[in-house]
């Protein structure tokens, strides 16, 4: 697989990540939702101040080290999926790299120029934030929220058994998570990675020279023709 297919998966990938999280900041205030299909698939526009699936990492000086780290390993990453198109990895492989890298890029995006670039958008006010207010924006360089909006709260107000240990009649709702296309293409990488990697993190084949072996005998009066 060439290098410039997968560039443009990355930059297709990046693109819908950051005009959707822009279209849900410039159109939505924190906390608001909208049902797009059947109660099941929601846009809730929450902003992640930590990692994904709303983890959250030691306070202000967790989200800097976090957003570094991504830095990092963005650039670390841009050098590694070089190298394994030189190496002509399978082509699931670089796809699912590629995947991996794209959200990691998108995420990063919003940790370094989000807090930046808009304005705050408080929940009691239900304010729907500014691109580039006067004022300035909510936050300093790497102290951006990463804007998360896909809801799909398939099972809802159901109880777990009694039986079970800790939560046994405890409500329960599957799916949980509130995350966005960047969360998306992360875990979708990672999880077909895990599913073939034997098939698709197989190091590239050597190119092996076999030799035939013969019963001729070689002597001084054989001639070459």
């Amino acid at each position: 697989m060439k290098g410039k297919q997968l560039v443009y998966l990355i930059l297709l990938i990046l693109a819908a990540d950051q005009a959707l999280k822009f279209y849900i900041k410039l159109h939505y205030y924190a906390g608001e939702e909208h049902v797009i299909i059947a109660d099941w698939f929601k846009l809730h526009f929450v902003e992640n101040e930590g990692m994904a699936w709303g983890w959250k990492f030691g306070g202000d000086t967790g989200k800097i080290i976090l957003t570094l780290f991504r830095l990092v390993a963005v650039i670390w990453g841009s050098f590694l999926l070089r190298d394994f198109v030189r190496k002509k990895y399978h082509k699931g492989f670089l796809i699912c790299a590629a995947l991996i890298y794209a959200g990691a890029l998108g995420n990063l995006i919003d940790s370094l120029f989000y807090g930046i670039i808009f304005e705050q958008s408080n929940p009691l006010s239900q304010n729907i934030a500014r691109f580039f207010p006067p004022g300035g924006g909510y936050a300093s360089l790497l102290h951006g929220k990463v804007v998360d909006m896909l809801y799909f709260p398939i099972i809802t107000h159901a109880h777990f058994p009694s039986w079970v240990p800790i939560w046994g009649g405890e409500e329960f709702e599957f799916f949980r998570p509130v995350f966005n296309l960047a969360d998306a293409s992360i875990s979708t990488g990672v999880i077909v990675l895990l599913l073939f990697q034997n098939k698709l993190m197989a190091r590239p084949e050597e190119k092996r020279v076999h030799t035939i072996e013969t019963k001729t005998v070689v002597s001084d009066q054989n001639q070459i023709s």
